[in-house]
């Protein structure tokens, strides 16, 4: 019987995407607008799709629950969406969380990062 990989951890997913080029980062400003590091364009749902999303959980401590979210724009823009999950979320409300159930999924198999 062939034993399980390890799970990667979210700075080892991080250090895969930077080598395939992803670095920016997707996030929501104090004005509610989703935007790509370094671009002045704001997003809605239907402009991106995500392509792999990995979630992480802490061993002793629930707070560090996270997800990380490959997305794509409509122009082949690629970055991370990051979000803590459960009662630690990294934006307050339920916008954020909204917005990215709103984003259509179209998972891909090149981000099936193995150790």
């Amino acid at each position: 019987m062939e034993k399980p990989k390890p799970m990667l951890t979210m700075s080892q997913v991080m250090n895969k995407l930077a080598q395939k080029g992803i670095v920016k980062e997707f996030s929501m400003n104090n004005k509610g607008e989703v935007c790509l590091t370094d671009f002045e364009k704001n997003y809605q749902p239907s402009d991106l799709k995500i392509l792999k999303s990995f979630r992480f959980e802490g061993d002793s401590n629930p707070a560090d629950e996270a997800v990380l979210y490959v997305a794509e724009d409509k122009e082949g823009n690629k970055g991370m969406i990051i979000d803590s999950y459960g009662a630690e979320s990294n934006y307050p409300g339920d916008r954020f969380d909204k917005f990215l159930r709103d984003i259509p999924v179209n998972e891909s198999d090149e981000y099936n990062f193995q150790e």
